[in-house]
């Protein structure tokens, strides 16, 4: 027989793909040899288990904001730790607004406006998935859809970052929204 985990535990579990999705997408490039977003969503992680009693809300809509909530202020400290600012309450509220702008091209992405509990659920579960599905990608992919798609890059500047071809740019997003397609159509 195998241990399963707390309830509590994989509903915060399930989050962990789609977080780290928000963590790489606002982490400045030129600090991710310095600060891992898996690491940063770990830590997210700990926190929000620690601090479970704390949440008070009952959908999973509302965890998702709670967890990004803990995401920018994880964030936040991290970029302050190792630029040794002071703490700016402003930089703060920045990283949730991101965050938040993040999780709504996500979301915006997914599907048009739907306004009853039960699509809301649907779209959190999906977001999910496509954050999953985004991590199995190879990784010039995976930077290559997350810049265009989310960041709303240009295809030259997502060529420019990565340092190569718009054509070459082209083709990743056409090879990763085709290998995006098939992992979501078929989960494993």
């Amino acid at each position: 027989m195998t241990e399963s985990q707390p309830p509590e535990e994989s509903r915060l579990e399930a989050f962990r793909a789609y977080l780290r999705l928000l963590a790489r997408l606002q982490v400045d490039p030129r600090l991710r040899r310095h600060l891992d977003p898996s690491d940063l969503v770990q830590q997210t992680l700990l926190t929000a288990y620690r601090s479970l009693a704390q949440f008070r809300g009952r959908t999973d809509g509302e965890l998702a904001a709670w967890l990004r909530q803990i995401l920018a202020h994880q964030m936040t400290h991290a970029v302050r730790d190792l630029t040794r600012l002071r703490r700016d309450v402003n930089r703060e509220r920045s990283f949730e607004e991101a965050l938040a702008d993040s999780s709504a091209r996500l979301e915006a992405w997914l599907v048009a406006e739907q306004t009853t509990p039960g699509e809301q659920a649907q779209r959190n579960e999906q977001a999910a998935r496509v954050a999953a599905a985004l991590e199995r990608l190879p990784g010039p992919q995976q930077e290559a859809v997350e810049l265009h798609y989310w960041e709303g890059w240009t295809v030259a500047q997502v060529a420019e970052h990565m340092n190569r071809t718009p054509a070459a740019v082209a083709g990743l997003l056409q090879r990763g929204l085709k290998a995006l397609r098939q992992h979501l159509a078929n989960p494993e």
